[in-house]
């Protein structure tokens, strides 16, 4: 199959409003858990997860941490708009060091209530915070917004820690509330820089870790930034006009010489950010297998690279050592990189040999995702989902499932 060619009316379920979990469960990890294997499946809770769990598996977790990122600022005739951060513009685009700069920050954001804001500047004032927001240019459907703030000694993640609110799905369609701080964020959340949480971490308890490490399986940790892009729906009849988000992700090297060490491990991602993150080493470790001379801004993915370059293929044990060796020769503790990759039905999983994840939305790229994994047997899952009362979306139930 090719990917360009799909048409994402293949890739539609009907989901009623009501099947939308809207608020989580008390306890994370007694939300369902449907598991796919051999072409069978089965139900359980998540607190079980471990039982299904190869023994000796390799779990990456993205510890990403969502920031606070709506801010609600008044116009110069005093009207209220709402400016969404969504990347940062300088610091090479790396979230980590503009949330960490001081008295002014420059992001591309989307403005709600764009048309009523007619001057160039809006001001946002709480708890002794002074946040201005000077509108630069539009581009396409977003802005670029430079911030300033008092007291300028403040970083800009402090002044959005007291002055922002974290960002829940649109589809839930309600505001904030007080349990979203703590519950739209996974417990080893830590490298702030996500607008989205990423979603199938919402499950794992500190209990539940502690299970799976008994059961001889391993954790490690890698960062991918979730952008806003993850909500984007595709507008498109077919995928090739379809333009995939880029988002940043950051993998220490510790942690990809372990990578490097459990190829003969099941590979286990948790969520579909993990995965999109490892299937994304690959790719950048067959360029720089390439070419060892390439700039940090060459770090990245493309949505098409890997249907282009699947005639030019190395192993993974070569690409995984690539990037060691690169990080090695310039002396770095951690590949920062960009990834816009499109893991789509037709796509070969390089890295990963199961996903945990969430039940995605109607006609989305995380379901083509899903469906590349599976193949057509996730509508099948769906179908099930749907007939035992599995809860969707972010909120929602989970799912185990094995690479077909």
């Amino acid at each position: 199959m090719e990917p360009q060619n799909i048409r994402i009316q293949d890739y539609c379920y009907n989901l009623p409003p009501d099947r939308i979990a809207k608020y989580p469960l008390e306890n994370r990890d007694a939300s369902k858990l449907l598991i796919y294997k051999h072409n069978e499946i089965s139900e359980s809770v998540y607190s079980s997860l471990d039982h299904y769990l190869p023994n000796g598996s390799v779990l990456f977790f993205n510890n990403t941490k969502v920031i606070p990122a709506r801010l609600f600022f008044k116009t110069t005739d005093n009207k209220l708009i709402e400016i969404f951060c969504l990347e940062p513009i300088s610091s090479g685009s790396d979230p980590y060091l503009e949330l960490n700069k001081k008295a002014s920050s420059k992001w591309k954001c989307i403005v709600g209530g764009a048309a009523k804001w007619k001057d160039t500047y809006a001001t946002l004032y709480h708890n002794q915070i002074t946040l201005n927001a000077e509108k630069i240019e539009k581009v396409n459907d977003a802005f670029i917004i430079q911030f300033t703030w008092e007291p300028s000694e403040k970083t800009f993640s402090e002044i959005l820690e007291i002055t922002g609110t974290i960002p829940i799905p649109p589809y839930l369609k309600r505001k904030t509330e007080t349990i979203d701080v703590l519950r739209y964020q996974t417990i080893y959340a830590q490298n702030a820089g996500s607008v989205a949480a990423p979603t199938a971490g919402l499950h794992f308890t500190d209990s539940l870790l502690q299970k799976i490490k008994l059961k001889d399986c391993t954790i490690q940790s890698l960062t991918l930034h979730v952008g806003a892009g993850t909500f984007k729906p595709v507008k498109t009849s077919k995928m090739l006009a379809h333009q995939m988000h880029q988002e940043y992700i950051d993998v220490d090297l510790q942690t990809l010489k372990n990578l490097l060490a459990s190829f003969n491990q099941s590979i286990i991602a948790v969520g579909t950010t993990s995965l999109r993150t490892l299937e994304s080493l690959y790719w950048i470790g067959l360029k720089l297998h390439k070419n060892k001379n390439l700039s940090q801004s060459e770090l990245e993915v493309k949505q098409w690279e890997p249907y282009e370059n699947e005639n030019q293929l190395i192993t993974k044990k070569d690409a995984i050592q690539a990037i060691i060796n690169y990080l090695d020769k310039t002396k770095l503790n951690i590949l920062c990189a960009k990834t816009g990759i499109l893991i789509a039905p037709g796509y070969n999983f390089k890295i990963v040999n199961a996903l945990i994840t969430n039940f995605h939305q109607p006609e989305s790229t995380l379901i083509l995702l899903v469906a590349a994994l599976v193949g057509q047997s996730w509508r099948t899952i769906y179908d099930y989902a749907l007939e035992h009362n599995f809860r969707f979306l972010s909120y929602g139930d989970g799912s185990l499932l094995f690479l077909e």
